[in-house]
């Protein structure tokens, strides 16, 4: 009987053992499974970029003698339409001498001590790593013409004379902002508006605010032999223009990746910016 108790003993400590080990493995994957579902609610996008410019433009359009403003924060002269890339229409900043590109600007009084500071030091970050150097304006023709209006948007490329990027005081005058509307002024799109999304996101009309749907149009963009970019400053989060709390972007095939949490200019967009304007020794 000495074998069989021991026996009966051996197996009850294993199973319980067993049990012990399936428990802990079980909870690590449910604990795993919540910190991705946590990792992506709407509160995580709060402070990107998109989601900031998302929430100062909810009243856009509202006052008279504003450009109309499409996909999001882009601003479009009454009655232009075509989505073609400007800048294969020669909307590009010229390129001086020096192989430097000198954007002139002008900043509105409008500003606080502190809120021209975080504008100034915004547009300087362009120079610490491309050719783009944006300089006060003095009496050039063409430049851009940064005030507070309704929201946050900007042309896309050079206009011509002076074209207004605007940065409402009250939701627009950070960092990432200043560079998102910026590049567009440069020329760039959002990134989910890219030719080749649909290899990499997926977007739920679905879950959109109706009559928002035109944000998520696909353009037939330049995109400069640069790789699709979740983390861009100009990628909209998952939850953008959602009127159900539902995400509208998701990426494939990993739907849990993070997208559209950017706060500032990622390597890719710098890449392009190099790309665009040919910036010597600068396109790697």
């Amino acid at each position: 009987m000495a074998p069989v108790f021991m026996l009966t003993i051996f197996i009850t400590v294993f199973c319980s053992v067993q049990g012990r080990s399936f428990q802990k493995t079980s909870f690590q994957m449910h604990q795993k499974d919540m910190e991705i579902e946590q990792s992506n609610r709407i509160e995580d996008d709060d402070f990107s970029a998109t989601t900031l410019i998302e929430k100062a433009n909810r009243n856009l359009g509202q006052r008279l003698k504003e450009p109309l403003v499409m996909f999001g924060d882009i601003a479009i002269h009454t009655g232009f339409r075509n989505a073609d890339p400007c800048t294969a229409r020669g909307c590009k900043w010229p390129k001086s001498s020096d192989g430097n590109v000198y954007v002139p600007y002008v900043i509105s009084n409008q500003y606080s001590a502190r809120e021209r500071s975080v504008i100034e030091n915004a547009l300087q970050s362009f120079a610490r790593s491309t050719c783009i150097r944006f300089v006060r304006r003095t009496n050039q023709q063409d430049f851009v013409n940064i005030r507070s209006l309704s929201g946050c948007f900007s042309f896309i490329g050079r206009r011509g004379n002076g074209q207004d990027v605007s940065l409402q005081r009250n939701g627009c005058v950070f960092t990432g902002i200043v560079q998102h509307e910026l590049l567009h002024a440069l020329g760039f799109n959002h990134e989910q508006t890219r030719s080749d999304r649909d290899n990499h996101v997926q977007i739920l009309l679905q879950n959109v605010i109706r009559g928002m749907e035109h944000n998520f149009a696909k353009i037939n963009t330049i995109n400069l032999g640069t790789p699709y970019d979740y983390n861009s400053i100009m990628h909209y989060g998952r939850f953008a223009f959602s009127r159900n709390g539902q995400p509208t972007i998701l990426p494939i095939p990993d739907n849990n990746a993070v997208i559209g949490r950017a706060t500032q200019m990622s390597s890719t967009d710098i890449l392009r910016i190099n790309r665009l304007y040919s910036c010597m020794g600068l396109q790697e």
